[in-house]
């Protein structure tokens, strides 16, 4: 009896260790704007380097989450933000909203990518740009627009999408790159005559793209890397880096200034930095060269995967 009941005793622990072992995982709160299909992959290796530390994303466009950030700055719910546009990130360390930490690889990254204020708050990821997603099923001999003032052709009338400015920063940065490469007359200028063959303005930054590529529009202005994710998915789209020039922004991560989970917050911190997360991020823009190699050839030559312009690397590469 004795040894029944010992048996039974030892087998209810061995039963109870994994819940235990999982109770002891502490979730981490991190604001985002990433995409939805890089959320999995970065939640897997943040907690394969940190793994006492669970990762609860909190995601939307980048003007909702700079809002929302910001509304919250009296009583901060977020451990971190991670994938958010710089331009944010320098607002809030402006307002003082964010903790004081260099993470331990950040002396190895290209010192654009680094925080050049004191106190260090704040550490770059990537870069990305704004495209021009042209569907040329759609277009109906209309050719493949080349400068952004190929878009005020009134045959497009209707059938661009864009992201809002306001909750996109996709479409944030369209606007400031045609302001400074145009100038501000010509910037508004050029602006209210697109607005004439706008058919939408969009919540989010790879939308535009979605639309174009389903046919739904023949135009979407979006986000490089779905452009050349639905091209690559077979989409009869071209992606097209204007002849102007571009509007570009960087992703970065921070740690909030009063998170209650400071340390595990900082081993993040320290992860994002290290060559494990350069390569994921590497690895995420590869996989969309190689779909667009296997099933839709090269697209243009300014927007080949290996241009410094589609894509900037922590390597410095």
């Amino acid at each position: 009896m004795k040894n029944w009941l010992a048996s039974c005793v030892i087998a209810a622990f061995a039963l109870a260790l994994p819940g235990v072992a999982h109770a002891q995982k502490t979730k981490v709160t991190i604001y985002t704007a990433l995409e939805n299909d890089q959320l999995a992959p970065f939640k897997s290796s943040i907690e394969k380097a940190v793994p006492e530390a669970e990762v609860v994303w909190v995601r939307d466009s980048t003007g909702v989450i700079t809002a929302r950030f910001l509304a919250e700055k009296d009583n901060p719910r977020a451990d971190m933000v991670m994938g958010l546009a710089a331009s944010s990130l320098l607002m809030f360390e402006k307002a003082g909203l964010l903790e004081t930490y260099k993470p331990a690889g950040a002396d190895a990254l290209k010192p654009v990518f680094r925080d050049p204020n004191s106190p260090y708050t704040w550490t770059g990821m990537d870069a990305y740009l704004g495209v021009v997603c042209y569907n040329t099923a759609e277009a109906k001999g209309v050719p493949v627009p080349t400068s952004w003032k190929d878009l005020l052709n009134p045959a497009f009338k209707g059938k661009i999408v864009m992201p809002h400015p306001a909750s996109s920063g996709t479409g944030y940065l369209m606007v400031a790159g045609w302001l400074q490469s145009m100038g501000e007359a010509e910037g508004w200028k050029f602006m209210d005559g697109l607005h004439e063959n706008i058919g939408a303005y969009l919540h989010s930054g790879s939308a535009p793209c979605v639309q174009a590529a389903r046919g739904e529009r023949t135009i979407g202005l979006a986000l490089d890397m779905r452009g050349a994710s639905e091209k690559s998915k077979g989409a009869p789209i071209e992606v097209v880096i204007p002849k102007e020039g571009v509007g570009w922004e960087m992703e970065a991560s921070a740690i909030v200034k009063g998170s209650k989970n400071l340390a595990l917050a900082k081993k993040i911190a320290d992860w994002s930095t290290t060559k494990d997360a350069n390569e994921l991020l590497q690895d995420l823009c590869d996989r969309g060269r190689a779909r667009r190699r296997e099933q839709a050839g090269e697209l243009p030559r300014q927007c080949r995967g290996g241009d410094d312009q589609e894509r900037s690397r922590l390597d410095g590469r």
